[in-house]
Protein backbone atom coordinates (compact mmCIF):
# COMPACT_ATOMS: atom_id res chain seq x y z
CA UNK A 1 0.00 0.00 0.00
CA UNK A 2 1.57 3.38 -1.07
CA UNK A 3 2.38 5.92 1.85
CA UNK A 4 2.69 9.69 0.22
CA UNK A 5 3.73 12.25 2.31
CA UNK A 6 4.39 15.67 1.57
CA UNK A 7 4.92 19.24 3.01
CA UNK A 8 4.20 22.93 1.74
CA UNK A 9 5.24 25.91 3.39
CA UNK A 10 2.78 28.65 3.11
CA UNK A 11 3.07 32.27 4.19
CA UNK A 12 -0.16 32.98 5.38
CA UNK A 13 -2.62 32.50 8.54
CA UNK A 14 -2.93 28.45 9.87
CA UNK A 15 -6.85 29.43 9.99
CA UNK A 16 -7.07 30.89 6.34
CA UNK A 17 -4.94 27.33 5.35
CA UNK A 18 -6.91 25.31 7.16
CA UNK A 19 -10.16 26.94 5.38
CA UNK A 20 -8.55 26.75 2.01
CA UNK A 21 -7.53 22.93 2.73
CA UNK A 22 -11.65 22.04 2.73
CA UNK A 23 -13.00 24.53 0.83
CA UNK A 24 -15.02 22.80 -2.46
CA UNK A 25 -14.36 25.60 -4.86
CA UNK A 26 -10.35 25.25 -4.16
CA UNK A 27 -10.24 21.60 -4.84
CA UNK A 28 -12.10 22.06 -8.03
CA UNK A 29 -9.84 24.52 -9.08
CA UNK A 30 -6.93 22.92 -8.36
CA UNK A 31 -8.37 19.74 -10.06
CA UNK A 32 -9.67 21.83 -12.98
CA UNK A 33 -7.59 19.77 -15.46
CA UNK A 34 -9.49 16.20 -14.77
CA UNK A 35 -13.14 18.18 -14.99
CA UNK A 36 -13.55 16.94 -11.09
CA UNK A 37 -17.19 18.25 -9.76
CA UNK A 38 -18.84 18.20 -6.51
CA UNK A 39 -21.62 15.99 -7.14
CA UNK A 40 -23.74 15.28 -4.19
CA UNK A 41 -23.39 15.85 -0.42
CA UNK A 42 -21.86 18.81 0.40
CA UNK A 43 -20.94 20.44 -3.43
CA UNK A 44 -19.93 23.83 -2.38
CA UNK A 45 -18.36 25.91 0.66
CA UNK A 46 -16.32 24.72 3.15
CA UNK A 47 -16.70 21.26 4.77
CA UNK A 48 -17.48 20.20 8.06
CA UNK A 49 -16.80 17.11 10.40
CA UNK A 50 -19.21 14.78 9.57
CA UNK A 51 -19.82 15.87 5.99
CA UNK A 52 -19.66 13.70 2.87
CA UNK A 53 -19.17 14.80 -0.70
CA UNK A 54 -19.03 12.93 -3.89
CA UNK A 55 -16.60 13.95 -7.18
CA UNK A 56 -16.96 12.78 -10.44
CA UNK A 57 -13.38 13.30 -12.33
CA UNK A 58 -12.10 11.92 -15.28
CA UNK A 59 -9.08 9.84 -14.31
CA UNK A 60 -6.98 7.71 -17.10
CA UNK A 61 -9.90 8.02 -19.91
CA UNK A 62 -12.91 7.06 -17.36
CA UNK A 63 -15.72 8.77 -15.51
CA UNK A 64 -14.78 8.14 -11.95
CA UNK A 65 -17.00 8.62 -9.00
CA UNK A 66 -15.12 9.04 -5.22
CA UNK A 67 -17.60 10.01 -1.94
CA UNK A 68 -15.24 10.70 0.81
CA UNK A 69 -16.20 11.39 3.92
CA UNK A 70 -14.77 13.85 6.91
CA UNK A 71 -13.22 13.09 10.56
CA UNK A 72 -10.63 13.59 12.74
CA UNK A 73 -11.61 17.18 12.74
CA UNK A 74 -9.50 19.56 14.73
CA UNK A 75 -9.72 23.42 13.82
CA UNK A 76 -6.82 24.59 12.42
CA UNK A 77 -5.24 21.86 12.83
CA UNK A 78 -6.44 18.46 10.76
CA UNK A 79 -8.75 16.57 9.27
CA UNK A 80 -8.98 13.29 7.55
CA UNK A 81 -10.89 12.67 4.34
CA UNK A 82 -11.40 9.13 4.09
CA UNK A 83 -13.13 7.47 0.66
CA UNK A 84 -16.66 5.69 1.47
CA UNK A 85 -17.42 4.73 -1.81
CA UNK A 86 -15.26 4.59 -4.92
CA UNK A 87 -12.89 2.56 -7.02
CA UNK A 88 -9.64 2.24 -4.63
CA UNK A 89 -10.18 -0.93 -2.14
CA UNK A 90 -8.73 1.88 0.53
CA UNK A 91 -8.37 5.65 0.63
CA UNK A 92 -7.10 7.78 3.91
CA UNK A 93 -6.20 11.61 3.23
CA UNK A 94 -4.81 13.26 6.28
CA UNK A 95 -4.45 17.06 6.05
CA UNK A 96 -1.96 18.33 8.95
CA UNK A 97 -1.35 21.67 9.88
CA UNK A 98 1.10 23.67 12.32
CA UNK A 99 2.65 27.46 12.14
CA UNK A 100 6.38 27.57 12.66
CA UNK A 101 9.01 30.39 12.55
CA UNK A 102 5.71 32.70 11.25
CA UNK A 103 4.54 30.14 8.20
CA UNK A 104 1.90 27.58 7.54
CA UNK A 105 3.36 24.02 7.59
CA UNK A 106 0.81 21.67 5.49
CA UNK A 107 1.76 17.67 5.83
CA UNK A 108 -0.47 15.82 3.81
CA UNK A 109 -0.27 11.88 4.46
CA UNK A 110 -2.34 9.63 1.76
CA UNK A 111 -2.62 6.08 2.66
CA UNK A 112 -4.07 4.33 -0.38
CA UNK A 113 -4.71 0.52 -1.98
CA UNK A 114 -5.25 0.43 -5.71
CA UNK A 115 -7.96 -1.99 -6.85
CA UNK A 116 -7.67 -4.85 -9.19
CA UNK A 117 -5.27 -6.92 -7.01
CA UNK A 118 -1.79 -7.53 -8.45
CA UNK A 119 -2.82 -4.98 -11.44
CA UNK A 120 -2.67 -2.44 -9.20
CA UNK A 121 -0.16 -2.93 -7.83
CA UNK A 122 1.58 -2.99 -10.80
CA UNK A 123 0.14 -0.04 -11.67
CA UNK A 124 1.11 1.49 -8.57
CA UNK A 125 5.04 1.06 -10.04
CA UNK A 126 4.65 2.15 -12.92
CA UNK A 127 2.64 5.50 -12.72
CA UNK A 128 -0.19 5.69 -10.07
CA UNK A 129 1.72 6.10 -7.06
CA UNK A 130 3.82 9.26 -8.98
CA UNK A 131 -0.12 10.55 -10.10
CA UNK A 132 -1.08 10.23 -6.79
CA UNK A 133 1.67 12.69 -5.57
CA UNK A 134 1.67 14.97 -8.55
CA UNK A 135 -2.16 15.55 -7.48
CA UNK A 136 -1.85 16.45 -3.81
CA UNK A 137 1.22 18.77 -4.74
CA UNK A 138 -0.72 20.51 -7.51
CA UNK A 139 -3.66 20.91 -4.84
CA UNK A 140 -1.01 22.31 -2.35
CA UNK A 141 0.32 25.02 -5.03
CA UNK A 142 -3.15 26.21 -5.51
CA UNK A 143 -4.33 26.98 -1.59
CA UNK A 144 -0.32 28.57 -1.41
CA UNK A 145 -1.10 30.33 -4.41
CA UNK A 146 -4.33 31.46 -2.76
CA UNK A 147 -3.48 31.83 0.65
CA UNK A 148 -0.23 33.92 0.34
CA UNK A 149 -2.19 36.33 -1.91
CA UNK A 150 -5.56 37.91 -1.86
CA UNK A 151 -7.25 35.57 -4.29
CA UNK A 152 -8.42 33.84 -0.96
CA UNK A 153 -10.86 36.45 -0.29
CA UNK A 154 -12.42 34.93 -3.44
CA UNK A 155 -12.96 31.73 -1.80
CA UNK A 156 -13.79 32.28 1.50
CA UNK A 157 -15.24 35.71 2.59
Amino acid sequence: MPHIQIQTIVNAPIERCFDLSRSIEIHKISMAHTKEEAVAGRTSGLIEDGESVTWQAYHFGVTQFLTSKISNFNKPFSFRDTQTKGIFNRFEHDHFLETKDGVTILTDVLDYEAPFGILGKIADALFLEKYMKNLMELRNKVIKEYAESDKWKMILL
